[in-house]
């Protein structure tokens, strides 16, 4: 059965500490499988634009979540892998993934702030090769150093590009597409194959993060990404996504203005209104 998780937003004007413990016992109290949150550092104009301030690191929210949870996994979708020594990451990861009772997925990307790289100190043009070099060196930490030993961290590698789906066949346990066209992504899944027979490695998992935006009437398919619409439509891209043999789909109810962050009520009655559909309220 495919597991249903949810990007919750961890920025912008509505969040706080206490918006972020309500979306958490709203996610699981749904009875969804996964809550994730997104990532960056500096919050440059490049960045304020769609995701303002405040924005809470990943993993130090994470780590406050995880103690007033339950069952529910937790990740990242996606942590941005250039940000942050490799050392760090492994180390963080580990250490909640412990503290969380085995509950983490990693998901990371290359990012694609120019801005925020440039704040940093880190070469924008190779994002790519870093983000490589940081899974390499993370899964050889995991597996050689006993102080960074981890347990089972499932690794998502996000990514559109040739390259990013080549990354998830080397490095990656799944790969994960954000906010993608239905038929964008059944074409896509045929190349990740090709490119996992040509590099002589299994196919990685598909765990695809979807848009949640659900209209009063149907939209035209030629015209929207996967989750938005009726909730007809949403609920047949889900149908979909199974048969395509994702093995979860993130829920995305941030539909772009930050202002949605003070108003969440919106979000959790679409939640609810998926959850209701497919049996997932808990008992």
């Amino acid at each position: 059965m495919v597991r249903i998780g949810v990007n919750v937003p961890n920025f912008g004007p509505g969040t706080d500490p206490g918006r972020l413990r309500d979306w958490a016992r709203t996610v699981e109290g749904l009875g969804y499988d996964l809550l994730m949150v997104s990532d960056h550092i500096a919050v440059t104009p490049d960045v304020a634009a769609q995701y303002p301030a405040p924005f809470y690191e990943p993993f130090t929210a994470l780590s406050w979540l995880a103690g007033i949870t339950g069952t529910i996994r937790l990740g990242t979708t996606v942590l941005i892998a250039p940000y942050r020594h490799p050392l760090l990451v492994a180390r963080m990861a580990a250490n909640l993934n412990q503290l969380s009772g085995g509950r983490l997925i990693l998901g990371v990307g290359v990012g694609w702030a120019r801005q925020e790289f440039d704040a940093l100190g880190i070469d924008f043009t190779r994002r790519g090769r870093l983000t490589d070099e940081t899974l390499m060196d993370v899964r050889a930490a995991w597996k050689n150093d006993a102080d960074y030993r981890s347990g089972d961290i499932p690794i998502w590698v996000g990514g559109r590009s040739e390259a990013g789906m080549r990354r998830a066949v080397r490095l990656g346990d799944a790969w994960h597409p954000l906010r993608e066209r239905l038929e964008w992504m059944r074409e896509a899944l045929d190349r990740l194959k090709a490119i996992a027979a040509a590099e002589g490695k299994p196919v990685p998992a598909f765990a695809p993060r979807i848009l949640l935006r659900l209209t009063d009437g149907p939209l035209p398919d030629q015209e929207r990404v996967a989750g938005e619409g009726t909730i007809d439509q949403v609920l047949s891209d889900l149908n979909e996504l199974a048969l395509l043999g994702a093995e979860a789909v993130v829920l995305d109810p941030f539909v772009g203005d930050p202002a949605e962050t003070e108003r969440p009520e919106t979000a959790w009655q679409a939640l609810a209104t998926i959850a209701a559909h497919r049996g997932l309220e808990k008992q």
